[in-house]
């Protein structure tokens, strides 16, 4: 086990300079595992955020750079998992939603009220984290106030 006292503490301004010296690195290494620049440079940033909030207080790693592309790489798989679930289960909610069975009810009223249900229901989704459910059910549509008093 690593003695924690022993390691030298850091402040922030030294990970700030860690950083352009292990983001590209970082970002062409990630690139090329997963193909998609906005993931890879976005797993980075979160990386270094959490860097800043670690190394202060645990000491710099033996291998900064390691460390970042490892946290990074990690981070990608967590999101890209994540987007793949809500995929799927999007999929499954379309193909499980019915079709509007009662002529006399107007579309609208009757598909967005069910559509609706089903997004909270989607989001909300326990395979989903919390930073996920919370951020896909503050993007649902609002539903307008009803100013005729029904």
């Amino acid at each position: 086990m690593r003695d924690v006292a022993a390691s030298p503490k850091l402040d922030e301004g030294e990970v700030g300079r860690i950083f352009p010296e292990e983001s590209g690195r970082s970002v062409a290494a990630l690139i090329r595992v997963f193909g998609d620049i906005d993931v890879a440079e976005d797993a980075v940033q979160e990386a270094f955020a959490v860097a800043l909030s670690k190394w202060p207080g645990d000491g710099l790693p033996p291998n900064p750079g390691g460390w970042i592309t490892t946290t990074a790489r990690n981070r990608a798989i967590d999101r890209l998992r994540r987007e793949s679930r809500g995929r799927e289960l999007l999929s499954d909610v379309s193909v499980l939603s019915p079709g509007n069975d009662d002529p006399g009810m107007s579309e609208e009223v009757g598909l967005v009220e069910d559509d609706r249900l089903r997004l909270i229901f989607t989001c909300c989704h326990p395979a989903l984290s919390t930073e996920a459910q919370v951020a896909l059910t503050l993007r649902l549509p609002r539903r307008p106030v009803d100013q005729g008093g029904r």
